[in-house]
């Protein structure tokens, strides 16, 4: 049985959108997975204490932007193919 939503939700714009979160979703994943790996974590008397620790989540969030515009890997394309689907938009 499949359920059909309203046209509404099968407009190009509403797709546009879908993929736009997807890849936002997969840049918080990414970011988090970057966040714990230590990446940009620096030790030793010439760090940029306080602040740097304060302001290392700004450069993860672009980085992993980064990651996700040049391909990143795989999820974006993988949620918006799943919900593409049901909601009718074109792959």
């Amino acid at each position: 049985m499949t359920v059909e939503g309203p046209a509404s939700l099968r407009t190009a714009p509403n797709c546009t959108a879908l993929r736009s979160a997807a890849r936002e979703l997969e840049a918080s994943f990414l970011e988090e997975m970057l966040q714990h790996s230590g990446l940009g974590e620096q030790a030793g008397s010439f760090t940029g204490g306080v602040g740097e620790a304060q302001f290392a989540s700004f450069l993860r969030r672009e980085q992993a932007l980064a990651l996700v515009e040049s391909g990143g890997i795989g999820l974006a394309q993988s949620i918006f193919e799943h919900l593409a689907e049901r909601a009718g938009c074109g792959t």
